[in-house]
């Protein structure tokens, strides 16, 4: 799924790489590589060490974490799309160690704007020195995401409260707060997915609800309804907010 529709859709999703692979600019040679990932032959021995790891019980699952993370980066099991399977384990294993609650935590926003760090300290991976800068440089990767989330979880708490104030006095009806819930679910969305909804009430209240919330700038329309094309809105304030940026 990771793959589906996206770079690396065409060179074998899913399945371990059975090809040497090397990083670079495109074209750049073999011999001129910024890195060159272990050969498919040791793949088998070297995924098995990693999940022994994996499953063994360290004194810091953190520091565990961050020694897993490189490790898969460096072994680079697949052809393509590795980056985005490295980091989603890092919900995976929090949750398998019972650290979250929910395998909802990603480090995609701090490792994006560290990424000259982050390529940097994997490839001087060598000696004890540079694995404990690695670690550190995980660790604070965590500590700097999970402020970040906290915080985010908080505004998105503060908008709701806002949102639901506010729809409940622009409908005045019974079914502003079920809307607004099943809003927050799924913010971006075609109004047949609402007409279809056992919870809502009938199409053409849903359908006055929503165009109340539209007048108001609450929702914005993303596409019209045409034929027997749904007509899609969006829940501008939570998705920019979500996104950490301006979006629609």
């Amino acid at each position: 799924m990771l793959l589906d529709s996206v770079r690396g859709r065409d060179k074998t999703p899913g399945e371990f790489r059975r090809t040497r692979v090397w990083i670079g600019a495109t074209g750049t040679p073999i011999e001129a590589a910024r890195f060159i990932p272990p050969l498919p032959a040791r793949l088998p021995g070297l995924l098995a060490n990693l999940e022994k790891y994996w499953r063994g019980e360290e004194l810091d699952p953190l520091v565990q974490l961050a020694l897993i993370h490189a490790q898969f980066e460096i072994i680079h099991p697949f052809r393509d799309g590795n980056g985005r399977i490295g980091r989603i384990l890092v919900p995976l294993f929090l949750y398998e160690k019972k650290l979250l609650s929910r395998p909802m935590f990603y480090l995609s926003q701090y490792l994006d704007e560290h990424r000259t760090e982050y390529i940097a300290r994997l490839r001087a991976l060598k000696g004890a020195q540079s694995w404990n800068e690695w670690t550190m440089f995980f660790l604070r990767a965590v500590a700097v995401q999970a402020e970040a989330n906290a915080d985010k979880a908080r505004r998105i708490l503060a908008l709701y409260e806002r949102l639901k104030a506010r729809s409940i006095a622009l409908t005045r009806s019974q079914y502003a707060v079920p809307l607004l819930d099943r809003l927050f679910a799924q913010p971006i969305f075609a109004s047949n997915d609402l007409f279809r909804d056992p919870k809502m009430p009938t199409k053409p209240v849903v359908t006055q609800l929503l165009q109340r919330l539209t007048d108001a700038g609450v929702l914005k329309q993303l596409r019209e309804a045409r034929g027997r094309r749904a007509q899609m809105l969006a829940l501008v304030e939570l998705v920019n907010l979500c996104e950490g940026k301006r979006v629609v």
